[in-house]
């Protein structure tokens, strides 16, 4: 093969991994005057679009904290009705840009990174909307095991509005 072909093929892979890393879905943008203090601590999913890593999987939480590098230590841990047991991953999140923009990456496995988007947040903390680089990955989370009619249904019409198929969430039991 061709050394400018093999550059090619390189170059190619490398561009579909950023845009994991740091790509969002059009119409997504993350919120600014992000604190990630605030944001640390545990969260429950209320909502999400069903995915492999998460599939068949209740009380599902997330749990944020600082790692002494000031990278995010994050906790996902959720039940498999399956199975009938736990099942948790651990991973580290970075910030895209500034920390005061709700825009990470996240990785569970060595030296791949997702990207992690904040779209919409509650000024309390209390709720928040997340997607990652495209329309198959949206969550909804709240700090308590339940969220207001009134807020899910503020979010659903944001996902909805911004290009979410909301009609494919699940609602994982709590």
């Amino acid at each position: 093969m061709p050394t400018y072909i093999k550059w090619f093929y390189c170059i190619c892979c490398l561009s579909l991994l950023s845009g994991c890393t740091t790509g969002k879905p059009n119409n997504v943008e993350p919120i600014t005057h992000f604190d990630v203090n605030r944001y640390l601590g545990q969260w429950y999913e209320i909502a999400r679009l069903d995915h492999s890593f998460e599939h068949g999987l209740d009380q599902v939480t997330a749990t944020y904290s600082l790692n002494p590098d000031k990278s995010i230590k994050v906790i996902n841990r959720g039940f498999n009705i399956t199975d009938q047991q736990w099942q948790q991953a651990q991973g580290k999140a970075k910030f895209v840009e500034q920390p005061n923009i709700g825009h990470l990456k996240v990785s569970f496995f060595g030296p791949f990174y997702g990207s992690y988007i904040i779209f919409a947040l509650e000024k309390d903390y209390s709720a928040a909307l997340v997607s990652s680089y495209n329309y198959d990955y949206l969550w909804i989370l709240a700090r308590d095991k339940n969220l207001s009619p009134k807020v899910l249904n503020k979010y659903l019409t944001l996902a909805k509005q911004v290009g979410f198929d909301t009609d494919k969430l699940i609602y994982p039991q709590q």
